[in-house]
């Protein structure tokens, strides 16, 4: 057996609905997004997790939190896992920031928010730092966000940066799979728990498969 990672994206919140951006701004799951996290949970249990870790931002924690609940296991908090940092963006919706700022809304690049290659760096470092506390067997599931574990997963597969297009957005409580093999990390599963549907996130639009 080899080291694996699940990164899970947390559930919906009301600014998902809106289609806001969140980046560092603390909002919390709806009812929805409790209710996706414990369907989440009940399926993930089932691959028995032996370390649950989650961003420090409370939409990420609570759906950690329902899943250590079911597997009797504490959640450790990382800020390194947060989702990116999107300065004068956050609380406006993409027609706001694409009517104030055309040009950076085309490149998803807020003004005063975080690179995205910070945000790939930060994420990887962390999913390392993590994954190198696991036994030879160990499930290491990861809560985060959005843009912040697609950026991540592109970083530690070692994706040169013109290919992170490439990996499609995750959708609320759906998770990608990573294991540790002879030359390196690779992707088992990516956007698994749903059926393909709208993605609503931080995340860039190409990602979610949006046009301007």
């Amino acid at each position: 057996m080899s080291k694996r990672i699940v990164c899970l994206r947390h559930g919906q919140t009301l600014w998902n609905v809106e289609h806001r951006f969140q980046g560092h701004s603390d909002i919390p799951l709806d009812e929805t997004g409790h209710a996706q996290a414990a369907r989440a949970a009940s399926l993930l249990a089932s691959l028995r997790p032996t370390l649950i870790v989650s961003s420090d931002l409370q939409r990420a924690n609570d759906t950690a939190l329902a899943l250590g609940r079911i597997v009797g296991l504490d959640v450790a908090v990382d800020k390194q896992f947060r989702e990116r940092g999107g300065g004068q963006w956050e609380g406006l919706t993409r027609d706001e920031i694409a009517a104030r700022w055309p040009d950076e809304y085309m490149a998803w690049e807020a003004p005063d928010g975080e690179p995205v290659t910070d945000v790939a760096g930060r994420v990887a470092a962390a999913l390392r730092r993590w994954a190198a506390k696991l036994g030879d067997d160990g499930l290491l599931v990861v809560a985060s966000h959005g843009a912040a574990l697609r950026l991540g997963i592109c970083e530690l597969l070692g994706l040169p940066e013109q290919l992170w297009s490439a990996l499609g957005g995750l959708g609320n409580c759906s998770w990608s799979v990573l294991e540790e093999g002879r030359k390196g990390w690779r992707l088992l599963e990516h956007n698994a728990g749903t059926l393909p549907e709208p993605i609503s996130s931080d995340d860039s639009p190409d990602a979610e498969g949006l046009t301007a």
